[in-house]
């Protein structure tokens, strides 16, 4: 038997549960995890903030395994067939249809209408679909990537989910050399952010969030200027980014803190003309209130939504990880490894943000 954490339903505690090996299908794939992240969607699977979830499932999206089972034709993303052993990553959307009007015509698969998510909107009722266990099944057509063996895959998690939306984010925002660009958050989204902009050569990087935890870890990272929403008011942060810009404001700001007001102060942080990216209200976290007229037409203000990442944001998330991950400490953003049976310690200590990342670790793959 496999044992796996299970979220039961909203607001109630993790449990613990086993589960039979699941069967191999031709192009499936058996993990044997060596460890997932905790993140911010766990929490707001926890506390009820998504629609649509099969609960109990098994949480854990971005995670990493040892290939233990292979079924004819597994392949990961570059074509070539996996084999025992192997260190992979996947893209935790599965069931993109790639014909409808999204997939084709509009080249945005992360709306398309069949996509499901593993950790997420796949139930624990139908087997190992989660990161939190000591295996994970991949379905046929998962699309999976393999760990280049340069880069740790404990370094890979600590970037987890944060870096490739915060690539798409960049990306979005077309971060041009020498802009000064503001981040409107610090958890691992905003970190991410802050690095990859310093990467696609910004001239000046500004974080604002909390707590002074994160706050330190960005200053580490690069950041030139930190601002504590903690004890600053909006008037003081779109002063000191003013002051810091002479007078203009951010070209480019990324909104990566999850909170509505956010929204309306990003706008009035960014500079006329400039582009403004959200990415961060991945849940309903209710209306915000802005002025159509100073805030936005009056500024000329190019606004852009950002939701999700697909498979290429992964690939190349992973490749800029080979890369950079000795310039840039994302293994640092590890605060803390848990067993399975910490699982309810992981996830509270996630949502009181007495960490940057937490990781699940599987006893028997416990680094060193």
């Amino acid at each position: 038997m496999i044992r796996a954490v299970v979220m039961p339903a909203p607001n109630q505690p993790l449990e613990l549960r086993e589960f039979t090996e699941p069967q191999l299908e031709p192009g499936g794939v058996i993990l044997r995890t060596l460890g997932s992240e905790v993140c911010g969607t766990d929490v707001h699977l926890w506390h009820g903030r998504l629609a649509g979830v099969p609960y109990p499932i098994i949480p854990g999206h971005v995670s990493v395994g040892q290939v233990a089972a292979a079924g004819s034709g597994a392949q990961d993303v570059d074509g070539r067939p996996l084999a025992v052993g192997d260190v992979v990553t996947f893209l935790d959307v599965y069931g993109s249809c790639g014909r409808c009007w999204y997939c084709t015509v509009g080249q945005a698969t992360t709306r398309c209408p069949q996509r499901r998510v593993y950790g997420i909107t796949l139930s624990a009722d139908d087997g190992l679909l989660g990161g939190w266990g000591e295996y994970i099944y991949l379905r046929p057509g998962v699309h999976i990537v393999t760990v280049p063996p340069e880069l740790p895959w404990t370094t890979l998690l600590a970037a987890g989910c944060g870096l490739p939306t915060a690539l798409h984010a960049v990306e979005r925002a077309e971060v041009r050399f020498g802009d000064c660009v503001v981040i409107q958050g610090s958890g691992p989204v905003g970190l991410s952010a802050a690095i990859l902009a310093q990467l696609r050569g910004a001239g000046q990087v500004i974080v604002i969030g909390g707590p002074p935890l994160r706050l330190d870890m960005a200053r580490h990272l690069g950041a030139d200027a930190i601002i504590d929403i903690g004890v600053t008011s909006e008037v003081d942060r779109i002063a000191a980014v003013h002051d810091l810009t002479n007078g203009r404001g951010a070209d480019v700001t990324i909104e990566a803190a999850g909170v509505a007001a956010a929204v309306p102060e990003g706008m009035r942080l960014t500079r006329d003309a400039g582009r403004y990216v959200v990415v961060g209200q991945y849940t309903n976290a209710g209306a915000a209130e802005f002025n159509p007229h100073l805030d936005l037409n009056q500024k000329h203000l190019d606004v852009r939504g950002c939701w999700g990442s697909d498979v290429g944001h992964v690939y190349r998330a992973v490749q800029v990880l080979a890369r950079y991950h000795t310039r840039f400490p994302w293994a640092e953003f590890v605060s803390g490894h848990y067993s399975l049976e910490q699982a309810q310690e992981a996830l509270e200590d996630v949502a009181a943000q007495r960490v940057v990342k937490a990781l699940i670790i599987p006893g028997h793959n416990h680094p060193a």
